[in-house]
């Protein structure tokens, strides 16, 4: 069995320099991902489709990057992680700037599958990044930052994105994303030191860990359910805050704004705890807000709930890497690969469910329907956290009688 890899040695400044630079990269990978959000109604309506079909912006970069997470961390096994996070991030940049210039619906999933190649695969590798680069006792702290580029990309990325459509029409906001990417490629290729891989993961080994590791299969399957019902929901945020609360139009960024800086302390607080309490909490808390948007009607209703919804979700991302990081220390990055590829894949799975929900019934059942999911994971976590607690128990009783048939029978 192999033990979390030392951090790779450097100077203080150096080491925290790259972290950040690991967070800005975090928050460009996932500003791509999710910038259909914000400007999925103007999109759909200049490329003349559906919102449930504009959806497909969010569920084909899903579905890609849940193949390639496994795939881009076997294939670059014995790559150097600098080179190929720098090389995703590249592949991001053209991404961005492809759908910039997209002269049709087509052509933008074309180009979006691209970005959900690079997003696969960057976070499976960057998931893990933390352990390589500072010590041990600040690695909570560390996954903290990286993982706050994830709420920074609510708080800033999807905002800006939306202003900037909303200003210069949505091409000019992915033109922009597109730099972005080029700018942290700067960034990561001067301040990342060499990261020579340490294990190389193989295919066999990713169904054996699903098969062999109870605590991987559980992480895997929350995952699925709360991303899920998060994207179930998030994807039709617009129109929601729209159709149902009644919200202006030009009111949706600021509310945004508001959710991820709401998404950003709820991050930071769930860096450092421990992963399946936490994940608990969450998921009860998006089970409380999501029906609320749907039942609430006006618009100071819907603007505290996106706020709320922002302070719950925000710990997620950090939540369920700490969950595969203090499970399966001796596999992080294969057990990160499994959990990105099934968050990757949850989100498309949310914009499939949500589009049905939002084209079939209204688009108050989108939010609806995400609490029905995020519910499930809360019984999930529950019932694994029992089995866990039985088997601990049955163990401890097991070393009991192992202990006094050990001892003198007169004692005894």
């Amino acid at each position: 069995m192999t033990t979390s890899a030392p951090p790779t040695p450097t100077s203080p400044l150096r080491a925290w320099s790259a972290v950040f630079a690991a967070s800005l990269s975090i928050f460009c990978a996932i500003t791509s991902e999710l910038m259909p959000v914000g400007l999925l109604r103007p999109m759909g309506a200049d490329l003349e489709v559906s919102d449930g079909t504009a959806g497909l912006m969010m569920t084909v970069p899903g579905l890609v990057a849940a193949v390639s997470a496994p795939l881009v961390t076997v294939a670059t096994g014995r790559v150097d992680r600098r080179l190929t996070l720098c090389l995703l991030i590249a592949l991001m940049a053209v991404a961005n700037l492809a759908v910039a210039v997209a002269p049709n619906f087509p052509v933008v999933l074309a180009a979006r599958v691209l970005t959900g190649v690079s997003v696969g695969g960057f976070w499976a590798i960057v998931g893990g990044l933390a352990m390589r680069l500072v010590p041990e006792h600040q690695v909570g702290r560390a996954m903290a930052v990286i993982f706050g580029g994830t709420s920074a990309a609510s708080v800033l990325g999807v905002p800006a994105g939306t202003l900037i459509g909303e200003v210069s029409g949505w091409r000019a906001a992915f033109a922009a994303v597109g730099g972005l990417a080029l700018l942290t490629l700067l960034a990561l290729s001067l301040l990342l030191p060499p990261l020579p891989p340490r294990r190389a993961v193989t295919f066999a080994e990713l169904p054996s860990l699903l098969r062999r590791h109870a605590g991987v299969r559980a992480g895997v399957i929350v995952t699925f359910l709360l991303v899920t019902g998060q994207f179930t929901a998030y994807t039709f945020v617009r129109p929601v805050l729209q159709d149902v609360s009644g919200v202006a139009a030009g009111l949706i960024s600021p509310l945004l704004l508001g959710y991820g800086l709401a998404g950003l302390a709820g991050n930071f607080l769930s860096g450092t705890r421990e992963a399946r309490r936490t994940l608990l909490v969450i998921s009860l808390a998006l089970t409380a807000v999501l029906p609320l948007l749907a039942l609430l009607a006006h618009p100071v209703a819907g603007g505290v709930l996106v706020v709320l919804w922002g302070l719950a979700f925000g710990g997620v991302s950090v939540s369920v890497q700490n969950w595969m990081n203090q499970t399966a220390p001796e596999s992080v990055e294969a057990a990160s690969s499994l959990m990105v590829s099934m968050f990757c894949l949850a989100i498309a799975a949310g914009a499939v469910i949500g589009g049905f929900a939002v084209d079939g019934i209204a688009v108050g059942a989108a939010p609806a329907a995400g609490a029905v999911l995020t519910l499930l994971a809360a019984v999930t976590i529950l019932v694994t956290r029992r089995a866990r607690s039985g088997r601990a128990e049955s163990a401890q009783v097991g070393r009991n009688r192992d202990t006094l048939q050990g001892e003198d029978p007169a004692r005894v």
